[in-house]
């Protein structure tokens, strides 16, 4: 009579075993291929999230314009850029100007075609804040616009074609406008942009130009 073999219990044992540790191999790489994708695709978003908002900021910085700042309805301040502790309704950190081109095909809209801006820092978030007519007056909430979080600091520098200075210009536009951020999970970022200035009615470009 032919004899019939099988396999024996430590077999068994064993190719159980194997395929257990087959396993738990296979499940830790599909976690950390998972791990991996969930961490790009934030700081995708992240990135994302920078290059929206230094487009914005660009827009705003190139078309400041020379009209005087007006904060909360008050006087209008002398300067053409406002830089202190204390922008529009907020008690932190930011900038306030006025830009020119905002766009008002034809009119159409019950506004004027230059824009009041101001950039603020508020709960570690940069806001971008703006009215609908340019000179706000008292109890008018203004339009904000989160740009950036995770921001634990914002300070803005101006350069007055000699050197990058802390203090807005007086009477002038200043040549550039860079600021920089400390951000919660990148560090120190600083971006510089540039001030186009006006042209005037003649053809001939201003100093700023």
């Amino acid at each position: 009579m032919m004899r019939q073999t099988g396999f024996t219990l430590i077999e068994i044992l064993i190719a159980i075993f194997i395929f257990a540790l087959i396993s738990l191999g296979s499940t830790a790489v599909l976690s950390t291929i998972n791990a991996s994708s969930e961490v790009n695709a934030e700081k995708g978003a992240r990135l994302t999230e920078l290059q929206r908002a230094f487009l914005v900021m660009e827009r705003d910085f190139l078309q400041m314009t020379k009209r005087s700042v007006r904060l909360n309805g008050e006087e209008p301040l002398e300067s053409f850029v406002y830089s202190n502790e204390s922008t529009y309704s907020s008690n932190t950190h930011g900038i306030a100007f006025v830009r020119q081109g905002w766009r008002n095909p034809a009119l159409l809209l019950p506004r004027s075609d230059v824009q009041a801006v101001s950039y603020q820092l508020e709960e570690e978030t940069l806001n971008r804040l703006h009215y609908i007519f340019v000179d706000s007056v008292i109890g008018t909430e203004p339009k904000v616009r989160p740009l950036i979080t995770g921001v634990e600091q914002v300070d803005f520098e101006f350069f007055d074609g000699n050197k990058w200075v802390k203090e807005t210009p007086s009477k002038e536009l200043p040549l550039a406008v860079a600021i920089e951020m400390t951000l919660t999970d990148i560090g120190m970022i600083r971006r510089q942009f540039l001030v186009a200035g006006i042209v005037d009615k003649s053809g001939g470009n201003d100093d700023q130009n």
